[in-house]
C-alpha cells in the first residue's frame, strides 16, 4: 500500500484544494489495516514535512493505477512520495520489484515495517530522500500523487526517460501533456479516484526519409504534426516507441529506434524511415 507527499504547505494557496483530500483521508485512515502498527510514530493525516503535507491514497485506487500501468512482474516501479508504502508493498505482492522514495525517515521506517509484516521486503524497498534528487532511470512505471505544479516540474525528467517508461498519477495532470488513458474508481474511494496514464514518448521531431520522401514531424509530447513529402499527415502520434499516422489515405505504423523507424503500410508493404 501507498502513500503519496505533496509540496505545498497547508497555509498556501491550495489549503482550499487540499482540504477535501485531508477529509477523505481521515475517512479511510483507520481502515488501512496493512500499515504495521508502529509505537514510536503513528502518521497524521496532513501534517507537515519539507513544504510537503501527507495525505494517502485509497487501496482501490492504488489497484487502478497500477491496472491502468498493466504493470507485470518484470517491472521495475518508482513510487515517489512513497509515505506508508502502499503502492510499493502493493506492487510488491504483485511480483515486480518496486522502490519507493520519501522525504520523511520516520515514514520511510513505518513503511519498511509494513513491507515485513506484508512478507515483501526483498522487493519492497525505501529511501528518504528528495524526489527531485532521486535517479529513476531504473523504472519501467512511475507512480505518484503530487499536486499539478510539481507534476509539471518533475515532467522534463520524465520526458528524458526511455519511451515506453508508464508513467501513473493519481488525480492530478501534468500541464499541457494530456493523459494517453484514465480510469476513476468508483467503488470504495470518495475523493480523489482518479488514475491518469502517460507514456513516455520517442523523440522524432525533425526531418526523416521515408523511401524517396522527406517526413517532417513535429512533435508535442505524444502528438504529432508534418508532411510526407507533400502531402500532410493525420491522425498521428506516438505511443512509447510506436508509432502511427496517416497520409495520402494510407495508414502508417511501426516502430521507432534511435534514428531509425520501420513499420508496415496498408496495401503497401513494410517501410524504413531514416533521419536526414
Amino acid at each position: 500500500m501507498a502513500v503519496t507527499q505533496y509540496r505545498s504547505t497547508l497555509a498556501s494557496p491550495r489549503a482550499a484544494l487540499l482540504a477535501p483530500m485531508l477529509a477523505a483521508a481521515l475517512a479511510f485512515l483507520p481502515a488501512a489495516g496493512a500499515v504495521a502498527q508502529n509505537t514510536a510514530y503513528q502518521p497524521e493525516v496532513g501534517q507537515a514535512g519539507k513544504d510537503v503535507v501527507w495525505v494517502p491514497t485509497s487501496q482501490a485506487l492504488v489497484e487502478k493505477m497500477l491496472d491502468i500501468a498493466k504493470v507485470t512482474p518484470k517491472d521495475y516501479l518508482i513510487d515517489l512520495g512513497s509515505g506508508d508504502g502502499r503502492t510499493v508493498i502493493t506492487a510488491a505482492q504483485r511480483g515486480l520489484t518496486a522502490h519507493g522514495i520519501e522525504f520523511n525517515p520516520d515514514m520511510v521506517a513505518l513503511a519498511r515495517q509494513a513491507a515485513t509484516k506484508a512478507g515483501v521486503a526483498d522487493r519492497a524497498t525505501f529511501t528518504a530522500g528528495d524526489l527531485f534528487e532521486a535517479d529513476l532511470s531504473r523504472a519501467q512505471v512511475i507512480t505518484m500523487f503530487l499536486l499539478p505544479s510539481i507534476n509539471e516540474k518533475l515532467r522534463p525528467t520524465l520526458l528524458d526517460m526511455k519511451p515506453g517508461t508508464r508513467v501513473v498519477s493519481n488525480t492530478f495532470r501534468m500541464g499541457d501533456w494530456q493523459p494517453d488513458e484514465t480510469a476513476t474508481v468508483t467503488d470504495q474511494c470518495q475523493n480523489w479516484c482518479t488514475a491518469l496514464l502517460w507514456i513516455v514518448p520517442a523523440k522524432v521531431e525533425g526531418a526523416w526519409k521515408l523511401g524517396n520522401r522527406d517526413l517532417k514531424l513535429s512533435q508535442q509530447y505524444q502528438m504529432l504534426t508534418g508532411t510526407l513529402g507533400q502531402s500532410p499527415i493525420s491522425d498521428a502520434r506516438l505511443k512509447g516507441n510506436e508509432i502511427s499516422f496517416t497520409a495520402d489515405g494510407v495508414r502508417y505504423t511501426g516502430t521507432v529506434d534511435g534514428k531509425r523507424m520501420t513499420g508496415k503500410a496498408d496495401k503497401q508493404g513494410n517501410w524504413t524511415a531514416s533521419r536526414s
